[in-house]
């Protein structure tokens, strides 16, 4: 395997880079801390899809197409701006959700990749483990109330992980996370422009949630509070099924990212 490779070191995260095998493209890990907002204010703002049409410029659609309770899983439309001169980008991904009080972390991974990369140790991070599910899907998602628009260049290989570590508990300020994330644009511009593009978009987007965060709180903007709203879920002793839109009933093992 490639070693990683450092490429930004701030105060309050690190960046690393490596090559992945057979592709002109980077897999990215960024380890970080913030001690001034809660790791469940964090989170909560993080899944918000409708306070984040709000603090985020450069989304132009962003929709829960699908969700089922019951497995924290969410089939998600974005349709973002890229730099100019290049078309917009849409994505069709699943993501999944997970909060492990028993040891004090949350997890949440968004795919639309059919290829599965097993957890990896990073350099410097040996105390936040990286601990996913088991199973990842094997092809890209697909969703009936989504088809491509030729308004957009469709984005099928993306894929996000983080890991989130409370300093003490959910709702005390101060932790840690991991975040490891890929992505193709679809784009013929060189290597070097790519890598550009992905490792300085992920670092601002980091920027701008951690600011969401700080004025959410502050503010008391009223975010949907995904903790609970999983707890409600896994209460229901399976009772909680699929909210979609357009074509019929789904179960959760459609919505797996598994």
């Amino acid at each position: 395997e490639q070693p990683w490779e450092l490429v930004m070191d701030k105060k309050h995260f690190k960046l690393w880079r490596r090559p992945i095998e057979g592709s002109h493209l980077y897999q990215y890990r960024v380890f970080g801390t913030y001690t001034d907002v809660t790791p469940r204010q964090f989170f909560n703002v993080q899944l918000d899809t409708e306070y984040r049409k709000k603090w985020d410029s450069l989304v132009i659609k962003l929709d829960v197409i699908e969700r089922d309770l019951a497995t924290g899983s969410e089939v998600i439309h974005w349709v973002t701006h890229f730099p100019y001169p290049m078309y917009s980008r849409d994505y069709v991904y699943v993501r999944r959700y997970r909060v492990d009080k028993e040891n004090n972390m949350m997890v949440l991974v968004s795919r639309c990749v059919s290829t599965r990369a097993p957890a990896r140790s990073l350099p410097g991070s040996a105390a936040l483990a990286l601990t996913l599910p088991s199973r990842v899907p094997s092809r890209a998602v697909e969703h009936p109330s989504v088809p491509e628009d030729p308004e957009y260049v469709r984005v099928r290989t993306y894929e996000s992980q983080m890991v989130i570590r409370p300093h003490k508990t959910f709702d005390e300020n101060g932790f840690d996370y991991l975040l490891t994330y890929s992505d193709n644009p679809q784009t013929v511009f060189p290597r070097y422009c790519v890598s550009w593009m992905v490792s300085s978009g992920m670092p601002d987007f980091l920027e701008k949630l951690h600011a969401a965060t700080l004025k959410a709180k502050k503010m008391e903007i009223e975010v949907r509070d995904y903790m609970s709203a999983k707890a409600a879920g896994e209460g229901g002793e399976g009772k909680a099924g699929a909210e979609h839109r357009g074509e019929g009933p789904r179960g959760p093992a459609q919505l797996e990212y598994a």
